[in-house]
């Protein structure tokens, strides 16, 4: 399995408990396919380079990943088209 760093950006009127939820159903989707998170880190909520879909704030979240490509292939599928993921990032981690 390859090591990956994967960042997303929520949506930042999202309350606490919704926040939290959304989080655990993201990482659910790499752990259901056998993906081991090794890292997590909330950096919290931040302002954003540019507006995205009229959003002019985020909360970022980077985890680090070993998964194998299906894995991160279905994260990104579904972070697609989840609501309330603004934007994610995927890459190779060289640690």
């Amino acid at each position: 399995m390859k090591k990956y760093e994967i960042m997303y950006i929520l949506k930042a009127d999202l309350d606490d408990a919704t926040r939290i939820a959304e989080i655990e159903k993201i990482h659910g989707i790499l752990t259901s396919k056998g993906a081991k998170i090794t890292k997590v880190d909330q950096w919290g909520l931040r302002e954003l380079a540019y507006p995205i879909l009229k959003q002019t704030k985020g909360f970022y979240v980077v985890i680090k990943v070993e998964a194998d490509v299906n894995a991160t292939k279905e994260f990104d599928r579904l972070t697609k088209i989840n609501p309330n993921v603004l934007r994610s990032l995927i890459t190779v981690d060289k640690d």
